[in-house]
């Protein structure tokens, strides 16, 4: 594969650089192809990087069993962040527990429930986190640097597959016998809480599959995107810094 080489070492080299400069770090990793590609390059270089997980409540079990294969594979338990069981209970008790269908804003606050509010306090006291996005996901992370100020969170946010294509991905899962979630097997490119999360059909962009019912310039789910002094909001992104 054209590149591959180069771009893959260019990861491990700013992987070995965050765990150096900017500990501590950690990793936060949703399960899917690409978080798995940087689980084993960080455990496989022995880093001491953290990695959690938003154990939202909603998963499939096909993702919860990524956890028992990365423990069996590895040796280590991924740490898991849960929402506030207060918070969740409020919500469905006054909107209904899918009443995300329903509403832009209703969907943007339980992903701000089960997601956002666990990833702050999963963050807290940290110098650096990392994701597994890349460029080619979506429209919204076209114009994704490797290395962001996060300012929300005043820390540094790297995403150090932002130029991995998906056969890039797919190239080191296999060669490298990566433990994946089966539901990519399945049609399932992008994998989000169960009921936000379909099957794609040939031809369709990759996220299609996430919250299917929304346009596709709304499909974030707040983890990358800060509100500003003024109300609005805007996805967390600064000019790329030294790789």
């Amino acid at each position: 594969m054209s590149g591959f080489d180069e771009r893959l070492s260019t990861t491990r080299a700013l992987l070995a650089r965050i765990a150096n400069d900017f500990s501590p770090a950690l990793f936060a990793s949703s399960l899917a192809a690409e978080d798995m590609v940087l689980t084993d390059l960080i455990l496989q270089a022995k880093l001491p990087i953290r990695l959690f997980t938003l154990e939202t409540g909603r998963l499939h079990k096909e993702t919860l069993a990524v956890l028992d294969a990365v423990r069996q594979r590895y040796g280590v338990d991924i740490e898991q962040y849960k929402p506030d069981a207060a918070a969740v209970e409020t919500y469905v008790s006054t909107h209904g527990l899918n009443a995300f269908y329903e509403s832009i804003e209703l969907r943007k606050a339980c992903c701000n429930i089960r997601k956002v509010e666990p990833l702050n306090r999963a963050l807290a006291g940290n110098k650096a986190w990392i994701t597994g996005q890349r460029r080619a996901q979506s429209s919204t992370r076209n114009d994704l640097a490797v290395q962001e100020d996060d300012t929300a969170h005043g820390m540094q946010k790297f995403n150090p597959l932002a130029d991995w294509s998906e056969d890039d991905v797919w190239h080191y899962i296999r060669s490298h016998e990566v433990p994946y979630n089966a539901l990519h097997d399945r049609g399932y490119p992008s994998i989000g809480c169960e009921p936000c999360t379909r099957a794609i059909q040939p031809g369709e962009d990759i996220r299609a599959g996430r919250w299917w019912w929304e346009s596709a310039d709304q499909k974030e789910c707040g983890l990358h995107v800060v509100t500003n002094s003024d109300g609005t909001t805007r996805l967390v992104r600064a000019s790329a810094q030294a790789n």
